[in-house]
């Protein structure tokens, strides 16, 4: 027997002993179509949303929280809304 050999367990497994492939399984196994793995999750956006730091009032901030899960969507639109509306360096917009 050399030194250097490893004990790579037993040679066979029984395949009444391997685990039922439930749905779970499937859930959780990856997905290939050819060689090309297919990513699982939300697609790229087109135009991703650019992710910064702002400071806002105080009550600005709190009315928005106050309607609940999505406020920060709401922002952007309420902000969307008025770029329609005015130009960003429209001085009477201020």
């Amino acid at each position: 027997m050399s030194a250097n050999s490893r004990n790579t367990g037993p040679g066979w497994i029984d395949p009444d002993d391997a685990p039922e492939l439930d749905d779970d399984f499937f859930e959780e196994a990856d997905e290939y179509r050819g060689d090309q793995l297919v990513r699982r999750g939300r697609p790229k956006a087109m135009r991703p949303k650019e992710r910064i730091t702002i400071r806002l009032d105080q009550e600005v901030v709190e009315a928005f929280r106050a309607t609940g899960p999505g406020w920060q969507t709401r922002v952007n639109q309420a902000l969307k809304r008025f770029l329609q509306e005015h130009s960003p360096s429209d001085p009477t917009s201020r």
